[in-house]
Formats: structure tokens, sequence, C-alpha cells
């Protein structure tokens, strides 16, 4: 069996002219090329060299040989640019899903910076309902969830990303923008924006009944951005997630901290079973740094 090490000492050979060119160029004994050169030879049973010669003159068997030798080098050239690639970008497409609260500017941000610091990596956004999302990472068809806590479903890896105090979201007109923090019976009467069925829509409706308060739902919107929007248009206030809601600095509303507290959860979800591949690991990574970002700036309650 031919020794890898004598081939690539034929090739440098080759390379450099000679076998004194080729021990000077790598650091080695002239006496340690020529042993391997002649080992080679008796292993593939014909000359790769004219003897005689100071340079390294090859004959007809050993320029075929080079040619076969190149060739396979260059294979392993396309399998270590495969392997850097692997390395930098991952499998292949990095598959996303998250809620609408974090799809307009969180997600985006940590996609643009994964997307400076590995060009070239394609990335697959998707903002279906909570429960689709767990389903396709329970079912493989997802990389990344960042989603709303659900049961039920097996085979995920799941940990608490992000939790934060809902907010009430008020015109800046109205009378309660002055006050310092909402509370439930403050608005007793007031016109409600109210979301769409689910857990948190749940623990507002709850938190009235708590107080022994009636609240007055005159209209409902699914996404936080159109709820502010109502507001913005005085149709009534609303009790929102205050990320997503914080981003629209151009309507004219106004953020309280809202009582009781009503906490939002956001879990981050992957497929169980083996780790995340470098990709994703890297995402994640740069998920949880937005999140720290995010978390360290305070909520502008002007």
């Amino acid at each position: 069996m031919m020794n890898p090490a004598h081939i690539d000492l034929f090739r440098a050979v080759m390379r450099h002219g000679g076998m004194t060119r080729a021990a000077q160029a790598l650091g080695v004994g002239q006496p340690h090329v020529s042993r391997a050169i002649a080992r080679l030879e008796e292993d593939l049973g014909f000359p790769l060299f004219v003897r005689g010669h100071g340079s390294a003159l090859p004959t007809k068997e050993g320029e075929a040989f080079l040619r076969e030798v190149e060739r396979t080098y260059a294979g392993l050239d396309q399998l270590i640019q495969a392997g850097r690639q692997i390395r930098e970008i991952g499998t292949g497409l990095l598959r996303l899903a998250c809620q609408p609260s974090l799809a307009s500017r969180f997600v985006p941000r940590a996609i643009r910076k994964l997307d400076l610091a590995s060009s070239g990596v394609r990335v697959s956004l998707h903002v279906p309902s909570p429960d689709t999302i767990w389903s396709r990472v329970s079912t493989g068809q997802c990389d990344i969830g960042l989603v709303r806590p659900r049961s039920g479903y097996p085979g995920v890896e799941c940990e608490t990303f992000l939790t934060v105090d809902a907010v009430c979201v008020l015109p800046q007109r109205h009378t309660l923008a002055r006050k310092r923090t909402i509370t439930v019976s403050d608005l007793v009467g007031v016109p409600l924006i109210a979301g769409t069925p689910g857990i948190f829509q749940q623990s507002i409706e709850e938190s009235f009944m708590r107080a022994g308060i009636e609240p007055r739902f005159v209209l409902m919107a699914q996404y936080t951005a159109a709820r502010c929007g109502l507001v913005a248009e005085g149709m009534g206030v609303a009790i929102v997630d205050p990320l997503p809601a914080r981003e629209l600095t151009g309507l004219p509303i106004v953020l309280r901290p809202f009582q009781p507290r009503l906490p939002i959860e956001t879990m981050l979800i992957r497929p169980g079973g083996r780790p995340p591949d470098s990709l994703a690991a890297r995402f994640i990574d740069l998920l949880k740094a937005e999140r720290d970002a995010v978390m360290s700036k305070s909520i502008d309650y002007r």
C-alpha cells in the first residue's frame, strides 16, 4: 500500500524541480526524500524519475502518475472547500419560524448579522400560528422556532428565551395617558381592543375577572401593530406585547406599564435528539445577543 506521505514528497519534488530543492523547501534531509521516492517507485512497480540527473527529470510513467496525483489533490481541495463551507454556512438552508411580535424587526436584525458574519447563508423565515411552529419543529421541518408556550409536542428541545410584561397602549391625548401606570380598575368602561383568542388574551380577560370588572371589548385585531394602529385612530385602548409596540415610533400613541403584571413568555425551540448544526448554533447566539441588547433598553414611557 502506498504511503500518502511518499506521494506528498513526490509532488513536492515535481513542484520544486529536484529532490534537493524539495528537501530544502520542506526542511528535511535530501536522503529522506530519496528514500521515500525509491519506496514509492517500489510500491508502484515503475520508475518515476530518470536516474543520473541532478534535476527531477520524470519518466513518462512519472508524468502520467503526476497527472493522477494532481487530479486527486484537486478532489481533496474540493473536499477542504466543502468542509470550510459547511463550517461557515452550515449544511444548507436555515429554516426559521417565529411569532409576529418578533418578525418585523427583532429576527430580521439577527438575520442581517448572520449574513454579515457568514456571507452566502440561505435563510427561510415563516410567521405561522404558534401550533404550526411547534408542529414544524416537532417534525423536523423547521430548525429554530420562537413561539409562545404550548404542550403536547414531543421531540422538541425548548428553553425560555424571553419574558416581558404587557403594557397598555393609549392615544397620546387620552386622559389616562397622564398616569404613570395603568391598572385594570382604570379601564372600567373604557373601549378596549382585544387580541385573537389565545393564552395572552385569556390572561387579560382573567385579570378583569379577578378584579370583578366586565371588560368592554369593542374591536378585535390579530396583531399588535394592528391594535396599536386602531389605538392611534382613537378607537380604544389595548394591552399588548411591548416589543413590537415600541417599534411603532411614528404613531401618536403612548405606552404605560400595566397592573396586574401580565408576563408574556417566548420559547426558543428546536428539534430534539441532536445538537444544532454550526449555522443554527451561531444564529441562536445572535438571537440571544439581540435579546440582551433589546432587554437592556428601557421602554420609553413619555
